[in-house]
């Protein structure tokens, strides 16, 4: 059933590269489906607020297993698409057994994902974990954690490369001074201005 599933879904190019939406590169509001009370949602949440404690974090909650787990998920893609308040979305749980991922194989629910307007990243279970959402996702991560780090930026890059800018135009404002200065040392010390009332 799965391989029939991403076979028919392959064909129609919901898998296709140049259809996925690009994750934006440093989103400061991030969504959040998962369930509440899992381990995928605290370390997803950590690992934000580590490598960028400015973002916002909007959580969607969703059941991530059993028979209701595709509908509960896909109303809250609905709900986080119809917000407009994130920038991309996280659909995530930590791991499990096949059956206990299965969820994430539901037809309409990869449809939901190809179809939102959000860029999405799949973090389902663990590495050697796959499922039909890993697939239409614009991004699949290996665990939540990869899925918290591919759409934030790390504070300290961000702080070096802030350090680095301000040294850069540091340097040039003081070469702009040198510059000025020099030019116009050689106007104030002119023939033409040094004597200017005689002329």
């Amino acid at each position: 059933e799965f391989l029939r599933l991403k076979e028919t879904l392959a064909k129609e190019g919901l898998f296709d590269i140049d259809r996925k939406l690009p994750i934006p590169k440093m989103p400061e509001k991030i969504g959040i489906i998962t369930s509440p009370t899992g381990d995928a949602l605290h370390d997803v949440v950590t690992t934000i607020n580590r490598r960028f404690p400015l973002a916002e974090i909007y959580l969607y909650p969703a059941l991530v297993q059993g028979e209701e787990a595709p509908k509960s998920l896909i109303s809250a893609l609905n709900k986080c698409v119809t917000d407009k308040f994130v920038e991309v979305i996280i659909i995530t749980r930590g791991g499990g057994t096949v059956e206990d991922l299965s969820c994430f194989n539901d037809e309409a629910l990869a449809r939901a994902i190809f179809s939102s307007p959000i860029p999405t990243v799949s973090g389902v279970g663990h590495e050697q974990d796959y499922t039909i959402c890993d697939f239409v996702a614009s991004q699949r991560a290996a665990t939540p954690t990869a899925a918290a780090v591919i759409v934030t930026k790390d504070k300290q890059e961000l702080l070096n490369f802030i350090a680095s800018a301000e040294k850069q135009l540091s340097s040039a404002i003081k070469h702009k001074l040198i510059t000025s200065y020099n030019e116009y040392q050689v106007l104030a010390n002119s023939y033409g201005l040094k004597n200017f009332i005689q002329k």
